[in-house]
């Protein structure tokens, strides 16, 4: 085996890649990246010394390709490769793999993946090691009967879990047993899709508990130690979204009785490199229960890093080198406090369902000491429907818990993204809920707390009349260019969109927002370059302003009002859209014009059912020849690696299924046809 790291390929994508390859180059190690078609311009690839395709964009085809990977980090005179996370990076075969080519497998021992990986195990070895566990059923019998029994037994409500799972796949809760059949077989579905297994397990679920998860760190020489906690507890489709280092209300004491219980849970396994080993907080009987361990790096590792001031990655890298861990328990400090929110492609007004789509504006905070971004694309990317719809993390750090919660709140409002839903307005009401800022979270937070997050917020007049001056002057700019005339020769008359010839310049819109609200009101040109701007009949502002062009190509303006001197940044969408980023929030106005005449195909009102979102077909429910009613599950997709069930959208007779399993199929396509249509 060789023991000099010189050479890493990176067997991933996306941000995670990306932050590899930082951190072997701050230790002068050169790295190779790998890739599917259509990361072939993608960001960790253009980073990377060297780059290979290996393969189509389903990641069975790609990323999941154990004996492509190998062959080229063989190729390429690799040795060693970083799994990141996701993908091959809990494989144990993977692992072994690695380790038979002479090639070191950044990761723990194939033997405690293995264990750890299979939850069932996991509890067993758990219980022997005296970490407590939480009540379930966790053998080998899968009979639909027996595991009923067992649910029984167990108490409703409970968790089925995919005994191979993570990310929230394969996971469902069940309250009564009339649920538990159908439950059970959509979580054995999914649980296939993603790990190729569909064993499951059964767990008591506790209600509202907290996910307090702790960093571990072991080496070759019998060292281990964790680096504090991080609460997780923000969830929504048991998937984290935002995350904090340390957990709140945990003190000194506890922090050291659940550190020291993930250090046994570490050292039952032999573990060697970075785990993370997470826990159920129940709050009302201050009991903690073992719930998995990550065999990896996870998604929210940041955090700990800016608490501890360490780098993760580097740390990993050395280990696998064969070094020891570089501090002890006692040498690792806990500095301030630090938050992680995770910007999804994702509409959380319809059920936080992800999407897909280019990134048409993309403007991100710049990044400081307390402020990391991490992200692996750039505007003009898409995000795919093959992969996990992830943009970028934002990773703050301040003082104290309050200091970083308005630290994020301030930096998700420069989170500017154009081109697909995304959660970042639901982010910025999260990091104000005065709840989440007492500390009074839980796993069921999002749902205890959705009428007040999911309340979309309402433009002001003064950001109306931002977005009309912005309007205004954005024509005016591209008018002067056109007709390539100076800006002290503008007239109103030769804009494109011009004004009326009558006593005064004066000029008629109309806004409409997202939600079908509309503004009138009427700007007048006044002779001395400033702007009346009435709106609705109701407000009335004098106001001027300008544009500036910002170093990375995006366009600020300046708002000069009576009382006040306002900054956001715009831009137009296809001379249709104006959006409107300022410190009050994100917002968008179609554009109306008399010119303009709207074109809308209203689907699923004659002909029909439709894909929420783009995915894959898993499973086909009906035929050609079957009569559905309305609400009937006829389809199911994969999308993001998530399951969506499509549902008729009337009663009929089914005339043709117009996609067969393994489809791809994009958002809105019709699936089926009725015989009447």
């Amino acid at each position: 085996m060789k023991t000099k790291i010189s050479k890493i390929l990176i067997a991933n994508r996306g941000e995670i890649a990306c932050r590899i390859v930082k951190s072997a180059r701050k230790l002068g190690i050169k790295t190779v990246a790998v890739y599917s078609e259509v990361d072939k311009n993608s960001r960790n690839v253009l980073m990377c010394d060297e780059a290979y395709c290996i393969g189509k964009a389903p990641s069975q085809d790609s990323y999941l390709n154990q004996g492509k990977i190998i062959n080229v980090a063989k190729k390429s005179n690799c040795d060693a490769i970083h799994p990141g996370y996701g993908f091959l990076s809990e494989n144990a075969v993977f692992s072994e793999n690695c380790l038979n080519n002479n090639i070191i497998f950044i990761g723990p021992p194939a033997s405690a993946i293995r264990n750890m990986g299979i939850k069932s195990m996991s509890k067993k070895i758990m219980c022997e090691a005296g970490v407590p566990i939480i009540p379930g059923y966790h053998d080998t019998d899968q009979s639909n009967l027996l595991l009923k029994h067992e649910a029984e037994r167990i108490g409703y409500p409970l968790m089925i879990k995919a005994v191979h799972g993570g990310g929230g796949k394969g996971m469902r809760i069940v309250f009564n047993h009339e649920e538990f059949l159908t439950k059970l077989e959509s979580a054995r579905r999914e649980s296939l899709n993603s790990f190729g297994d569909e064993n499951m397990l059964l767990e008591k679920y506790i209600v509202a508990p907290r996910h307090i998860e702790v960093q571990i760190f072991a080496d070759q020489h019998g060292n281990c130690i964790h680096l504090n906690e991080r609460d997780c507890s923000i969830q929504r489709r048991h998937q984290k979204i935002i995350e904090e280092a340390p957990a709140p209300t945990i003190n000194a004491r506890l922090r050291e009785k659940i550190g020291t219980a993930a250090i046994h849970a570490a050292n039952a396994v032999n573990y060697i490199g970075a785990g993370t080993v997470e826990f159920i907080y129940e709050k009302s009987t201050k009991n903690f229960y073992f719930m998995e361990m990550n065999t990896r790096l996870q998604v929210e590792h940041p955090i700990t890093e800016m608490i501890t001031n360490v780098d993760l990655v580097e740390w990993q890298i050395k280990i696998a080198n064969g070094e020891e861990l570089p501090l002890k328990q006692s040498d690792i400090p806990l500095n301030g406090h630090s938050v992680e929110a995770r910007i999804y492609a994702e509409d959380p007004y319809n059920e936080f369902l992800p999407g897909a789509g280019p990134l048409i504006y993309f403007s991100l905070p710049t990044p400081t000491k307390n402020v990391r971004i991490e992200t692996g694309i750039c505007e003009g990317d898409e995000v795919s429907v093959h992969y996990d719809p992830l943009i970028a993390k934002l990773v703050v750090w301040g003082e104290n818990r309050n200091e970083a919660y308005s630290k994020l709140h301030s930096k998700l409002l420069e989170c500017n993204i154009v081109g697909l839903n995304t959660n970042v307005e639901f982010l910025t009401k999260l990091s104000t809920n005065e709840k989440l800022l007492n500390g009074e979270v839980n796993t069921a937070f999002i749902e205890e707390n959705k009428t007040d997050l999911l309340q979309k917020s309402k433009p002001s007049s003064r950001i109306i009349a931002q977005a009309a001056l912005g309007l205004v002057l954005l024509e005016e700019d591209k008018q002067l260019q056109k007709m390539k005339i100076s800006k002290d020769r503008y007239d109103p008359f030769i804009t494109e969109r011009g004004f009326r010839i009558n006593h005064s310049y004066t000029r008629d819109l109309k806004f409409i927002n997202s939600s079908g609200q509309e503004y009138n009101f009427k700007i007048t040109y006044n002779k001395t370059k400033s702007y009346t701007i009435e709106i609705s009949d109701q407000e009335r502002y004098e106001i001027d302003g300008y544009l500036i062009a910002e170093e990375n190509g995006k366009t600020s303006l300046i708002t000069n009002f009576a009382d006040e001197t306002s900054k956001c940044k715009i831009f137009i969408q296809d001379n249709i859209f104006i959006h409107v980023f300022t410190q009050e929030g994100s917002f968008c106005f179609e554009i109306w014009f008399p010119k303009y005449i709207k074109s809308l195909t209203e689907l699923g009102t004659k002909a029909t059912t439709v894909a929420p979102v783009p995915g894959i077909v898993s499973k086909i429910l009906i035929k050609a020849g079957d009569e559905v009613s309305v609400g009937d599950s006829i389809m199911v997709i994969i999308a993001m690696k998530m399951e969506h069930v499509i549902k008729s959208s009337k009663n009929g007779v089914i005339k043709d299924v117009l996609f067969k399993v393994g489809d791809n199929v994009s958002k809105n396509a019709l699936v089926i046809k009725f015989q009447e249509d």
